[in-house]
């Protein structure tokens, strides 16, 4: 009997509504190299199939995403290089969706797993979710351009003191300051998320699409801009402190 194959990331529709769901559970839904490869490659495939009117972004078990797969990173002969490849297409497509996208998030939001959400049109979280930006407990820079979409999200003051502090976000606080839209309880949470889907889908998709293209308008050329400078920080905080501290993902 063959071996079931591992599937980072599993795909679904309902009508015109995709589901994306992060399927690495055992690790809280944390990234390796294939997670960042198989969500890219999802979020590509929805951009280009017709069929496809809004995507829900979810995570399996008990978390939304505990961000990159520290562990993995900080194995023997882990190939840091290979995560920092793999993770700089997935902002791309994040940046470029052309569709609505929505996320429901419950469990752990950490690292990408908050800040993918910057990306998304409307956030519904758990109400008990916990949410974190650990980029200066972890001695690295801000990334996928969170320096700049977390301010513009919930504006300077909030975005400097979540950065800065590293502390964590209740589900709750997180719809109050703006990270989403309503908090929750977790039994209702993808029913909500896949019924605003739902209604998004039944309104005129060339409208839907350009009105998404017109709320994020001048917001692809900043985002770019920002990861370049993230890139450019991390590097030099590479320089200075001679090593990945921590295990933080090498931009």
């Amino acid at each position: 009997m063959s071996t079931p194959t591992f599937e980072p990331v599993l795909v679904s529709d309902a009508g015109s509504v995709r589901t994306v769901t992060l399927n690495n559970p055992a690790r809280l839904n944390a990234f390796n190299p294939a997670g960042f490869r198989a969500l890219t490659k999802a979020l590509d495939d929805a951009a280009a199939d017709s069929t496809v009117a809004v995507v829900v972004i979810e995570g399996a078990g008990k978390a939304f995403s505990s961000g990159v797969d520290l562990r993995a990173l900080s194995e023997p002969g882990a190939d840091t290089a290979d995560f920092g490849l793999a993770f700089a297409p997935l902002i791309v497509a994040l940046v470029e969706f052309p569709k609505p996208l929505i996320a429901a998030v419950h469990g752990a939001a950490v690292g990408i797993g908050l800040t993918m959400l910057l990306f998304c049109d409307v956030v519904y979280v758990a109400e008990d979710a916990r949410l974190r930006a650990p980029f200066t407990s972890l001695g690295t820079a801000p990334e996928a351009a969170s320096s700049w979409m977390l301010p513009k999200v919930i504006g300077a003051q909030r975005a400097s003191e979540l950065l800065l502090t590293a502390r964590w976000v209740s589900g709750v606080e997180a719809a109050e300051i703006g990270i989403a839209v309503a908090a929750v309880p977790v039994d209702q949470l993808q029913a909500r998320a896949q019924e605003s889907a739902a209604q998004i889908a039944g309104n005129v998709g060339p409208a839907v699409l350009a009105a998404k293209k017109l709320l994020r308008q001048g917001w692809v050329e900043e985002a770019r801009a920002a990861v370049q400078r993230e890139d450019d920080a991390a590097r030099e905080l590479i320089r200075q402190l001679g090593s990945f501290a921590k295990g933080a993902l090498p931009h």
